[in-house]
């Protein structure tokens, strides 16, 4: 048996612990030796080598099923798919840490130093950091949120107009804004501009095309978006300015922690259901179908959602990112998020099932 006094002999079962506790207790001290015997002497410490070996045989060890080719990727789907919903969650949690939205006092200081000679006219507060249809969420709203209408989940922003109609032009007030904006710190963006039919009147003709212009700014924790539309409005809706918060530094670190916790755990329990249905098991195969569905479903919002949303980042500027549940199609998908989760309960439950005992022998005499 290796001596555990010897610090290399400690490190090595260290590693061993990526392998199930069954496997260490029936081979740890063979594994151990034959590594000792093989190493030079004076060493103290694995090589790189043998670490990524050992915890890479460990893991594939935990998943059982050794003819199957197929498992590891089912495992790292799983563990991916867990990781990337873990961190979301912490990356929601971190978004808690953010500083409170724009109050009255700091939007209209903005607007008066964005917009001067313009008077300021209504301002929207924002009521929570993140809010469904404009108000914050609450369990009355989860139906819809599951419903089809995720995708109003979205973060709150401070919404200010001026008063009274326009005091010059569009391409006028994009200049003076461009120009405050950098003289007073905030980095500017490239505008964008788009252009639809619309109505200047209440009578809306005759129909013209509208030019709406984006300019985009950041100073520090606050983002600023200036709408301008050509030809203005008479009710002042050609202009607004628009404030929100960006990510806290908390949102990164919160994000990589949950996601490695996440997958860790995902890729463990998947080994565990794994090994409970590899021999004879009364729910083997009903736990493949569940798993596969449980996937296609937790999957398939990601792939859809990740294309479209990458197209969008780069067809206009982004101060700060969507968050992270956004690109996993989240909540949009909240349904199938919700179907999925519950079928990965029934396959948990079903892999927990006690295997079949083999028939017993009758001995003849």
């Amino acid at each position: 048996m290796p001596t555990t006094g010897d610090p290399l002999a400690r490190r090595y079962r260290r590693l061993l612990f990526c392998h199930p506790r069954a496997y260490r207790r029936a081979r740890a001290d063979e594994i151990v030796g034959v590594l000792l015997d093989a190493a030079p002497a004076g060493r103290t410490r694995p090589t790189p080598r043998e670490a990524a070996n050992l915890i890479r045989h460990g893991l594939r060890c935990r998943l059982g099923r050794p003819a199957s080719r197929t498992v590891g990727v089912w495992a790292t789907l799983t563990a991916v798919i867990c990781g990337l919903f873990t961190a979301a969650l912490a990356t929601r949690a971190a978004w808690e840490t953010s500083a409170p939205q724009p109050d009255r006092a700091e939007t209209a200081a903005v607007f008066a130093a964005v917009l001067p000679g313009h008077e300021l006219g209504d301002v929207d507060l924002a009521p929570a950091l993140f809010t469904f249809y404009s108000q914050p969420l609450t369990v009355r709203a989860l139906d819809n949120l599951l419903l089809g209408d995720g995708g109003e989940y979205q973060q709150s922003a401070v919404v200010a107009g001026p008063a009274g109609p326009p005091r010059m032009s569009a391409d006028e007030t994009l200049a003076l804004a461009q120009r405050r904006l950098r003289e007073t710190g905030w980095q500017v963006y490239a505008p964008t501009v788009r252009s639809n039919p619309g109505c200047v009147d209440k009578a809306c003709v005759p129909v013209v095309t509208i030019t709406d212009t984006t300019l985009l700014a950041r100073r520090g924790d606050t983002v600023l978006q200036l709408h301008v539309a050509a030809p203005p409005s008479p009710d002042g809706s050609h202009l607004s300015l628009t404030l929100s918060r960006t990510a806290p530094p908390a949102v990164l670190p919160a994000g990589v922690a949950g996601g490695l916790l996440g997958a860790a755990l995902g890729w463990l329990v998947f080994g565990w259901a794994s090994r409970r249905t590899e021999a004879a098991h009364p729910a083997r195969g009903a736990v493949s179908v569940l798993l596969a569905i449980t996937l296609f479903l937790w999957w398939t919002p990601v792939l859809l959602t990740v294309p479209s949303l990458l197209r969008h980042h780069r067809a206009e500027p982004h101060p700060t990112w969507h968050p992270l549940w956004e690109w996993l199609g989240q909540p949009a998908g909240s349904l199938l998020f919700a179907v999925g989760a519950a079928s990965a309960l029934l396959t948990l439950a079903l892999a927990a099932v006690p295997r079949r005992s083999p028939l017993a022998t009758t001995a003849v005499g």
